[in-house]
């Protein structure tokens, strides 16, 4: 099943899919620090980093059966200025939908933050669902939290799927798993194995961020719990959460923190590595950088792999019952 991914960054979503048995052909993205690892991993995928904006219908292949993408969610996130289509990177969304139209798969996946649902976000988020509709698709939107789908981390991300018209598909999100992984089951075993950014060796990418803590990231605790899942991984090195093995941070007043002073030694940003677990990208998945801060940003920036997994899974048990034409159309073999 030939698919086309849009805003791939280093691959989470595209791995999630490529596990459920997809093969993606040809992926876009203009970030250039994730080039190289995106190449390295996908070796047989086509990847264009052409800013979309300047893409002709003609650069981007024919005949896939699907399209994917999670289009740039700094316009819409709670943390984000809330430009929505005022802001550039909120208006590619709808280059997105545009290239969606012209091209016609039988189904798309788009992937956005939360904040797209807020009050604020409101008229966006009807804009965004009327214009997949006027592409010619039925709609289907979930907010999913990834822990529901065998990842150790809580992420709440806006999934949008469609079918095209006309196929009278009966689509559902996957169901909750009953199990909910936690930070032991995905990292207890690389805590000793660790080094801070710099030193050597560095195996696997698994270093540390090491500088000073914002009052932004004083303001609450942010060590992890061994037992719970992690917070939602962050695309900075300066941000990550502090591993578990440190005490917990001290209230000293409203949102206001402070280290233990009897553990000090003990606090240590995740590296890049365990950002990655918690990511659920396997261990054979190389991520290639000059500059830690660039790992933990294709890494935060991604789909976590199991829920894409899980959400490609549920487009495929679609995609078997449609009718022979279809999947010999687009050359599928289940």
């Amino acid at each position: 099943m030939r698919i086309l991914s849009f805003f791939c960054g280093c691959g989470g979503l595209d791995l999630g899919f490529r596990n459920a048995g997809y093969q993606i052909v040809w992926a876009n993205d203009n970030a250039h620090s994730v080039k190289e690892s995106y190449e390295y991993n996908f070796p047989d995928t086509t990847f264009c980093d052409s800013n979309i904006n300047t893409l002709s219908l003609n650069d981007i292949p024919n005949g896939a059966i699907g399209i994917i993408g999670g289009p740039p969610c700094q316009s819409w996130s709670n943390a984000g200025k809330g430009g929505g289509f005022d802001d550039p990177r909120g208006k590619v969304f709808l280059t997105f939908i545009n290239i969606l139209k012209e091209k016609r798969p039988l189904f798309f996946v788009a992937e956005n933050v939360k904040g797209l649902l807020a009050a604020r976000n409101s008229n966006s988020f009807e804009q965004i669902k009327e214009a997949f509709k006027e592409a010619g698709y039925d709609v289907w939107v979930e907010c999913l939290n990834a822990n529901d789908f065998d990842v150790p981390q809580n992420r709440e991300r806006v999934i949008f799927v469609g079918f095209r018209k006309g196929l009278n598909v009966n689509y559902r999100f996957p169901m909750p798993l009953s199990h909910k992984p936690t930070v032991q089951e995905a990292i207890q075993d690389l805590q000793d194995t660790v080094v801070p950014m710099g030193g050597l060796p560095v195996i696997n990418a698994h270093e540390y961020w090491e500088g000073g803590y914002s009052y932004i990231f004083m303001s609450r605790n942010r060590v992890l719990d061994w037992n719970k899942p992690s917070f939602t991984i962050q695309a900075s090195g300066r941000q990550t959460s502090i591993h578990p093995s440190a005490p917990k941070m001290i209230k000293v007043m409203k949102d206001v923190f402070m280290f233990d002073p009897e553990g000090l030694n003990l606090y240590r940003r995740l590296s890049a590595r365990e950002c990655a677990r918690i990511q659920t990208f396997p261990d054979n998945f190389v991520f290639k950088y000059q500059v830690l801060n660039d790992a933990y940003k294709m890494i935060g920036n991604a789909v976590p792999v199991n829920l894409a997994y899980h959400v490609a899974l549920s487009i495929r048990n679609v995609i078997v019952s449609l009718p022979a034409n279809f999947l010999q159309q687009y050359q599928v073999n289940i």
